[in-house]
């Protein structure tokens, strides 16, 4: 894809040497301490990818969310979660303080490879997150916000499963935020006859799961957000990701309420 290969090469030549490396971190603490996790699983094919990949860039250079970012003490930090089949850090923790900082984490958003994978395994993410990501905030944070965005519903565990992961990740004081991307035609009811990841047809749902079905924000509402704050907000396609992402950015890098109307709340 030649869109994709240039967006490539002039990130690349943004970046530099001393752009890839870990940058200096200070001792003092920060507000906000967000990491973002995308859905990268078999649904997302490379044009959705680019466009969350790039939304992402986006809403960090954006001034209404740099406005957010460089209101908090210290800037923030920020990190990147890709996940399928498994979870990893794909950019890991830097402080954001500056527009020259912004740009910086985003030309790396830009250039991160796509990782293999079929399954939405969420719950697994969650418990990366817990394990590896959330110990790692270099600095002490007034709040951790776990941003989960996505197209579909868990397809690796079982609801019980997933709480507890859920649960795990939301003790350690962290929220969870969801935006759910909404797919007119594709995942407007999600859950009955769901693709499953090999095995999990072996163990029987709990009664009354998935059965009638149920709308993805929905879903997510039940099964992922929580902790102090917490809301849903929707994207409306692919292509109304990177909107919707940076109206959630301001909201959770401010520490404000989310604008009535836009977003489904969904505090725990």
């Amino acid at each position: 894809m030649l869109f994709g290969l240039g967006r490539a090469i002039g990130a690349g030549a943004l970046l530099g040497a001393s752009a890839l490396a870990s940058p200096a971190w200070a001792d003092d603490g920060v507000a906000t301490a967000l990491v973002v996790s995308v859905d990268v699983s078999g649904s997302v094919d490379e044009r959705r990818y680019t466009l969350q990949m790039e939304g992402i860039a986006e809403a960090l250079e954006d001034p209404a969310v740099l406005a957010a970012i460089t209101a908090n003490r210290g800037g923030i930090y920020f990190s990147l979660v890709t996940w399928a089949d498994s979870a990893r850090m794909s950019v890991p923790w830097r402080r954001i303080a500056s527009k020259a900082d912004a740009a910086a984490a985003a030309a790396l958003v830009r250039v991160v490879p796509r990782m293999p994978g079929n399954f939405t395994c969420l719950g697994g993410m969650m418990g990366m997150v817990t394990a590896s990501v959330v110990p790692a905030v270099p600095v002490q944070a007034d709040r951790v916000v776990v941003d989960v965005s996505g197209d579909g519903i868990d397809n690796c565990v079982d609801p019980d499963e997933l709480h507890a992961q859920r649960d795990g990740l939301l003790a350690t004081g962290s929220t969870i935020n969801g935006l759910p991307i909404l797919v007119p035609g594709e995942n407007d009811v999600v859950g009955v006859g769901a693709y499953r990841a090999p095995g999990y047809g072996l163990r029987a749902l709990p009664e009354g799961t998935y059965r009638e079905g149920t709308t993805l924000d929905r879903w997510f509402r039940e099964h992922v957000v929580g902790g102090p704050g917490s809301f849903l907000m929707t994207a409306h396609g692919y292509g109304d990701f990177a909107r919707a992402l940076r109206q959630k950015f301001v909201s959770e890098i401010s520490g404000l309420p989310a604008e009535t109307g836009s977003p489904t709340l969904a505090s725990r």
